[in-house]
């Protein structure tokens, strides 16, 4: 999942949800969670279903998105520690539960 649709999911701002990540990185490892790179990014602003906001205001985005792997999805919801969090990821982890039932 992208950052910005966690974001969103958790009911707080992109940029707030990015500063915790990075505030915590060591919970983050690099097989759990990667930074795409502009060639991805354009990719995917080009593809997808639904489009990628890009803010106006600097011409575009700072920073690329985070993707995050279902393992790190559960410790977004010990760190931003709010109910709409932990009933998210109770949500999330049932999905991805179900999902891997489904290919087994």
């Amino acid at each position: 999942m992208l950052d910005f649709d966690l974001a969103e999911l958790y009911q707080i701002e992109t940029k707030a949800f990015k500063r915790v990540v990075r505030r915590n990185s060591e919970r983050f490892p690099d097989d759990f969670m990667f930074e795409i790179i502009e060639n991805e990014y354009n990719y995917l602003k080009d593809n997808l279903i639904y489009k990628i906001n890009t803010s106006n205001e600097r011409g575009g985005r700072c920073y690329m998105p985070y993707v995050f792997t279902e393992q790190n999805v559960a410790m977004l919801s010990g760190l931003l520690n709010s109910d709409v969090a932990i009933q998210a990821n109770i949500v999330i982890m049932r999905a991805f539960f179900h999902a891997s039932a489904l290919t087994s």
